[in-house]
């Protein structure tokens, strides 16, 4: 099963949903882009991730532009907010998902708040993620 996982900057939700998802079947072929890709992938979302033993240290941002010559058997959104674009993947999909995160990138206060709203979010896609493997791909 291959799956694309889509948001703006692919820093943060993205590469969180696509570490879960292949840390839940590392059969799966997983990607994940941005339509607006930022240079590195959040220092946060890689702390939060490493907590529950997931590295993302080694991931990069890409561009959707990448992936639009291949298949894919699902596409999965995961912009949040009514201020924020979501992408629209244009290649080959047998199945579009929507499942939407606010962005942790966002998130202000001191330290200690950003980073507890980092690990909310990934609390979600971890929670919702598992639900989309379950009721999807196992």
């Amino acid at each position: 099963m291959k799956i694309l996982i889509l948001c703006t900057g692919n820093s943060c939700r993205s590469q969180m949903a696509e570490g879960f998802l292949k840390s839940f079947d590392a059969n799966l072929e997983v990607y994940s882009a941005g339509t607006k890709p930022t240079s590195q992938v959040h220092p946060k979302a890689i702390q939060v991730m490493s907590e529950l033993g997931i590295g993302l240290s080694k991931n990069k941002p890409k561009n959707v532009s990448k992936f639009l010559k291949e298949s894919f058997d699902y596409v999965i959104t995961v912009c949040g907010g009514a201020k924020e674009f979501c992408p629209m993947f244009t290649g080959n999909v047998k199945h579009r998902i929507h499942i939407g995160f606010d962005d942790p990138a966002d998130a202000t206060g001191t330290d200690v708040e950003i980073i507890s709203e980092f690990r909310k979010i990934r609390n979600e896609i971890k929670s919702e993620f598992f639900k989309f493997y379950i009721e999807n791909v196992k």
